[in-house]
């Protein structure tokens, strides 16, 4: 069994982002299990308010005392917001990463990313299969 947390309400991305959605808006973070692989978070390079971001495609990097690693966005769309606190308080991301640490909000314009994301139990297989 996993030891990480993987919230059934929540989509995930094969690189470890998760979003949330409310209507047309999106909040993104990394995964329970993404953030203890990395270790403790130490800088978080949020894109600007208003930047467009593409599913798929870098948004920003997530730097830990293990690792650089670069943040995909889990939809398309224009970032409406971003998590201000991760500037002074990097480890948030380590200690709620699914609630205080989230990273940013994407207002997808009407577009449902659902279909091209996994649900949770799609994620946990495909953690798995990098596992064995």
């Amino acid at each position: 069994m996993a030891n990480f947390e993987i919230p059934d309400d929540l989509l995930y991305t094969p690189e470890d982002e998760w979003a949330r959605g409310d209507g047309d808006r999106f909040h993104v973070g990394i995964t329970d299990y993404a953030q203890q692989q990395l270790g403790d978070i130490v800088f978080v390079d949020l894109p600007e308010v208003g930047s467009e971001v593409t599913q798929g495609q870098v948004f920003g990097v997530i730097e830990s005392v293990k690792a650089v690693s670069d943040l995909y966005a889990p939809v398309s769309g224009q970032v409406v917001e971003v998590n201000e606190e991760l500037a002074d308080r990097p480890e948030l991301v380590n200690e709620d990463c699914y609630g205080d640490g989230w990273i940013i909000v994407i207002d997808t314009r009407g577009e449902d990313p659902s279909d091209s994301l996994l649900d949770a139990a799609a994620y946990l297989k495909h953690v798995d299969e990098r596992s064995e």
